[in-house]
């Protein structure tokens, strides 16, 4: 099967920039469209039992916002390396894996690639699995490079 669109999730972590590389290498063998997203929560705050001000809100935006394209720069300047486009674009919303699977649909992907930090054990019970998330949520097939 040849992979038209890949769509990778990065978050600034070394793994996310590994499937990028991962993802570069396929889209490359198969010419296909790559894309980075990142994940901007619109309130983090949603089940805080305090009020903040928006100061602190546009504070949050403006730095979120700022590391998103410094990850998504990063990111592309991996796949560009690897000889490969890549469109990026920041997804605004609630950072979980419906998003990831909602924006891997509205773009058309037919592949997921992400990284995983390979948790085992207690650390997995308590952190959980972002990429396995992503994989009992989504139809699509996903890819998950581990670390």
């Amino acid at each position: 099967m040849a992979y038209q669109h890949i769509l990778v999730p990065v978050d600034g972590s070394q793994i996310s920039y590994s499937a990028v590389q991962h993802a570069a290498e396929i889209a490359r063998a198969f010419n296909s469209q790559l894309s980075l997203v990142s994940l901007v929560a619109e309130d983090p705050f949603t089940d805080a039992d305090f009020y903040y001000s928006s100061a602190i809100m546009k504070e949050y935006f403006v730095q979120a916002h700022g590391n998103a394209q410094k990850a998504l720069k990063e990111g592309q300047q991996i796949a560009e390396a690897a000889g490969v486009t890549v469109s990026t674009k920041i997804v605004e919303g609630e950072v979980s894996a419906k998003h990831v699977v909602e924006a891997a649909q509205e773009m058309g992907v037919d592949l997921i690639v992400m990284g995983s930090h390979g948790r085992k054990g207690f650390q997995k019970f308590l952190l959980g699995s972002f990429a396995q998330d992503v994989l009992r949520s989504s139809e699509l097939p996903v890819l998950v490079i581990k670390a």
